[in-house]
């Protein structure tokens, strides 16, 4: 017996009518033409950046369901470049694994799958910028607390711009200017600035003195020390045994 694929067409329309609840909108009946609309669930229309959506145009080919239906998308909204043309070939790889029998049902379903499926995928890819960006965000305020790293070098340097600004160079080039002037004893009684220790270099920076600490331990206790006997013997007083 043949199959009577109008009869086949007719009867589809009227189940995905009452599956889809209103959302079926014929526009033509000879061959059937139609749209069914599918979103993601968080699509909204009034707010345009959430979510994806679409609506499917199916038009029957006269031998549908034996022959494949023709498919269109239309009013693509927050699509990416490229989607329409992967959403199209996911569909009709779809139409190849039912040919035969009535498939809208199916094809829809399976588009719905592919919008949720990208929207995921847009989500994460945009929760991981979202994390890549707070990392650097991060990354930077920590360079703020980092101290620079000192080597001999800079620290020469530092030193050597530390003595023109508190102008201990200066100062050092003039006592070596008038060094060569002076003879030694002149010398010490005149300037003892020739004599700058490393410590006062340091309260020169600001260090306080306090923050030198003597360790008392290095040093035995008077009592513990062994006095030599010769000492004794050069005594005025002293008689030999």
């Amino acid at each position: 017996m043949e199959r009577n694929h109008h009869e086949d067409q007719c009867n589809e329309i009227e189940a995905l009518d009452s599956i889809y609840c209103g959302e079926l909108e014929v526009l033509e009946t000879e061959p059937h033409k139609f749209r069914l609309p599918i979103a993601t669930t968080e699509y909204d229309p009034e707010v345009e950046t959430e979510g994806l959506s679409c609506k499917l145009l199916f038009t029957y080919t006269a031998k549908y369901p034996d022959t494949a239906p023709l498919v269109e998308i239309e009013e693509p909204s927050n699509f990416h470049d490229g989607y329409e043309e992967e959403l199209l070939e996911h569909i009709h790889k779809t139409i190849e694994e039912n040919l035969g029998i009535e498939m809208i049902f199916s094809l829809v379903s399976s588009a719905q799958e592919w919008l949720n499926v990208k929207y995921d995928e847009l989500k994460n890819a945009a929760e991981t910028a979202k994390e890549e960006a707070k990392r650097k965000v991060e990354e930077e305020e920590m360079k703020k607390f980092e101290g620079t790293r000192v080597t001999v070098e800079s620290f020469m340097a530092w030193k050597l711009k530390f003595e023109q600004d508190m102008g201990i160079t200066e100062r050092k080039e003039k006592v070596a200017a008038e060094a060569r002037k002076l003879t030694g004893r002149e010398l010490f009684l005149s300037d003892n600035t020739l004599n700058e220790s490393d410590l006062k270099f340091l309260m020169d920076a600001g260090e306080s003195i306090e923050s030198v600490r003597i360790d008392e331990s290095l040093f035995q206790n008077i009592d513990d020390l062994d006095l030599d006997d010769s000492d004794d013997e050069n005594d005025e007083d002293y008689v030999p045994e």
